[in-house]
């Protein structure tokens, strides 16, 4: 009988500790590679959705947070599978320990559990990949079946090896940890349970009282086996991690984008224009959701002019306030400028004359009606020879927006600021009103923004704005609100999307659990058993694994939780938005997460407890 066979007769004899490290490896793998194909797919399906749609800000924001959790995503499953390789060969220190006792050299007792790891490595990461591929497919249709759009396509093959291969080298890696530090050990220490899967003796003898026996045995078991509980902690913290970026991350950018959005439209906001004009102005804003092509339009038509009655009429009506602005399409060149290196004192080129079309909007700061998201600040004054620019515009045309200025028609303007707007997709620029005015020699403006106040009765009020508007032929009025609520829906599809991947998390951590409580609960049989002899019922047993996942899991979660929560606002939201709806959504989605994270890592101590005494002393 060949060497080799010796390792496989090994892991049949203990088949529930076998199969308990296969299935967990199994699970991790599968787990992992579904979330990264899943991943890939709804990026491509979040490309294909919002091209020629949103701005270069909204873009760059669902950018980070992609590569975000795909990175997390990694994480978790390496951190994951090197845990679960690490427990699984550190139940089998003892038998090293036997084997040493026994006179086999350290070589040989390597050589013999190395094969055994490997062996269940390659079964599981292979097992893993199969599924995992398996499940990708699966959740395609599934995706499909729910009306989601997303293209049917083959899976990254060189994913697939890439987590094959990386998996089985950390399982291998961290798997032989334990081996490798067991073989160096004298036989009477691997085989001591001081030294076996970590136990550390009890600094002394302390009777029990019946108050909080369980969890204090609960707690107590954690703490003996404080090695393993530590790796536990670790490889749960970083899964809460990505479930709180997913969860929060997701809620809050959309909350934050969802307000950039409505700063710049406006709520209970309407606009006056000609037909043709409102027209122009609804697939302006369209844009942000639709990708569709902006016909030539000529915004110079006189007839296109607010005619000065209805501007008249408009002023009389209480409880609005009228924006007045002038709209056209012209020609916009980048202006070089130079900065100062403050450490050398030597002077830097900065822009390279760049040209292009942009909207122009001209717009009296001292009537605006929005409360844009900007990044440096808002002309202050109709007369000032400064502007600002859309963030499309500014990461297509400029180097440094701020430090720059633009020329349109022979009149240079310094930026002042880089909002996000999603009128045009971002390519637009905003320019003091009676600037425009000197330079075009159009005086009328050719659209009013009116706001209506919160105090005011809206029914009333758009009223006596329709009476108004009647009076001039060809005028109509456009209620933002409606143009308003489709970016938002837009917004909130895309982020749904975003956020399906990672949520799937939950599954990892759960299972993670899982694998932990049952490698832990073979590991404590004896003592369990012991207890039912004498006389502890199984709802005894169940207690105590209950707090030992308790303790583990609200650790964990509040580590996870709160880590999570700092990157999300440090780094995958600028300036987040955050509002009561928002907390109250993220607050009762981790509750839930952490509720049945708890509840599916119960099943195997349930079905653990209900067998008969002498089955739970007896040796897996």
């Amino acid at each position: 009988m060949s060497e080799s066979s010796f390792p496989i007769k090994d892991l049949a004899r203990k088949k529930l500790q076998t199969s308990l490290a296969i299935i967990s490896l199994t699970i991790c793998v599968a787990s992992t590679l579904f979330l990264l194909l899943f991943s890939e797919q709804i990026g491509s399906a979040i490309t294909s959705l919002v091209q020629g749609r949103l701005t270069s800000g909204f873009s760059i924001l669902l950018s980070q947070y992609t590569f975000f959790v795909v990175v997390l995503i990694f994480t978790v499953g390496i951190v994951t599978v090197s845990f679960l390789c690490y427990l699984m060969m550190s139940q089998r220190i003892k038998d090293i320990g036997l084997m040493k006792m026994a006179g086999c050299p350290n070589d040989l007792v390597f050589g013999f559990f190395m094969n055994e790891l490997l062996l269940i490595t390659l079964a599981g990461c292979a097992i893993g990949t199969i599924f995992g591929t398996l499940a990708d497919y699966i959740s395609m249709n599934f995706t499909g079946s729910l009306g989601l759009t997303i293209q049917q396509k083959m899976p990254n093959l060189w994913l697939v090896v890439l987590v094959f291969v990386v998996f089985s080298a950390f399982s291998l890696l961290l798997g032989g940890i334990p081996v490798l530090q067991a073989v160096k050990v004298e036989p009477t220490k691997a085989i001591s349970p001081v030294y076996h899967s970590g136990i550390s003796k009890e600094k002394g003898f302390n009777v029990i009282s019946n108050h909080g026996i369980m969890f204090r045995m609960g707690f107590r078991n954690l703490v003996r086996h404080k090695a393993v509980s530590i790796r536990a902690l670790l490889c749960l913290t970083i899964i809460f991690i990505l479930i709180t970026v997913a969860i929060a991350g997701g809620i809050i950018a959309y909350s934050t984008t969802g307000s950039w959005v409505e700063k710049a439209i406006g709520r209970n906001t309407v606009l006056i224009a000609q037909q043709n004009m409102s027209n122009q102005y609804q697939l302006l804003l369209s844009k942000f959701f639709q990708n569709k092509e902006t016909p030539q339009f000529n915004y110079t038509e006189p007839q296109y002019a607010i005619p000065n009655n209805l501007s008249t009429q408009l002023k009389q009506i209480p409880g609005i306030n009228i924006d007045p602005r002038l709209i056209l399409q012209m020609h916009v060149k980048e202006i070089h400028n130079f900065t100062i290196d403050t450490d050398t004192g030597t002077y830097n080129l900065v822009g390279d004359d760049r040209q292009g079309e942009s909207l122009i909007v001209g717009v009296d700061p001292q009537k605006a009606t929005n409360n844009w998201a900007i990044q440096g600040t808002f002309f202050q004054k109709n007369n000032s020879q400064e502007a600002v620019i859309g963030d499309s515009l500014a990461r297509s045309m400029f180097s440094v927006p701020l430090s720059q200025s633009i020329e349109l028609e022979n009149t240079v303007l310094a930026l002042t600021g880089v909002c996000t707007d999603p009128i045009n997709n971002g390519n637009v620029t905003y320019v003091p009103l009676s600037i425009l005015q000197n330079i075009t020699g159009i005086v009328e403006p050719n659209i009013l923004i009116i706001t209506i106040g919160a105090s005011t009765n809206r029914t009333s009020t758009l009223n006596q704005i329709k009476v108004a508007v009647n009076s001039a032929p060809g005028f109509a009025i456009l209620d933002l609100n409606n143009v308003l609520d489709e970016n938002l829906d837009f917004l909130s599809h895309v982020w749904f999307l975003m956020t399906l991947a990672p949520l799937f998390s939950l599954a990892v951590a759960s299972l993670c659990l899982v694998g932990y409580v049952m490698l832990a609960i073979s590991e404590q049989h004896q003592e369990f058993g012991v207890l039912r002899a004498l006389g502890v019922r199984p709802e005894g047993v169940i207690s105590i694994i209950s707090w030992q996942i308790l303790v583990i899991l609200f650790a964990s979660y509040a580590f996870g939780v709160a880590f999570g929560t700092i990157i999300t606002l440090l780094t995958l939201v600028p300036e987040p938005v955050i509002t009561y709806y928002a907390v109250v959504q993220i607050a009762v989605s981790l509750l839930a997460t952490l509720v049945a994270t708890f509840l599916v890592s119960l099943y195997p101590a349930i079905r653990f407890a209900r067998k008969p005494t002498l089955e739970v002393i007896a040796q897996p």
